[in-house]
């Protein structure tokens, strides 16, 4: 349903990109909430984890298999937060879906394509992220935090 919302609201020819990803939150112990904002040493950059979808693949397969791939979580979907809308590095018109995503499992090994995931309060984030694109989504994902927390566990101490 979101899927459709998002190809109907944006012109897709067949020069746009698709592209999903997720902020996946958690509760602190002492009750606030952090998102995990991933370090990309190649672009020199702080972001959520994203990328483009593979043939014949829903916006939201993408974002589960892109954020697994970039954290080695596995996330189970939460609401859609929002969406961004750019040009790519390649001239291209490129728009990424967001989903507020929870860890199931999984743990974190750096790698070539991210060698640092940063668990940090939603306010933080802002100070974090590389581009603007990314933090205009906060508020929205600020929001949906107080939606989806409920009945979250809290963050286990490290």
């Amino acid at each position: 349903m979101w899927q459709r919302a998002v190809l109907d609201a944006v012109s897709l020819g067949g020069d746009v990109v698709r592209a999903a990803g997720g902020m996946i939150v958690r509760r602190r112990a002492d009750g606030g909430a952090e998102v995990a904002v991933v370090h990309r040493p190649l672009r020199v950059d702080w972001s959520f984890p994203k990328g483009k979808c593979e043939l014949g693949e829903t916006l939201e397969e993408c974002a589960v298999r892109e954020v697994f791939e970039e954290t080695g979580f596995r996330c189970r979907l939460g609401e859609v937060v929002g969406r961004t809308e750019y040009i790519d590095r390649k001239e291209r018109p490129k728009v990424v879906v967001y989903w507020v995503m929870h860890q199931e499992s999984g743990s974190f090994t750096p790698g070539v394509e991210v060698d640092e995931v940063r668990w940090v309060g939603i306010a933080e984030a802002a100070d974090l992220l590389t581009y603007e694109r990314d933090r205009e989504l906060l508020p929205a994902l600020e929001a949906a935090v107080h939606a989806t927390m409920a009945g979250e566990p809290t963050a286990r101490s490290a």
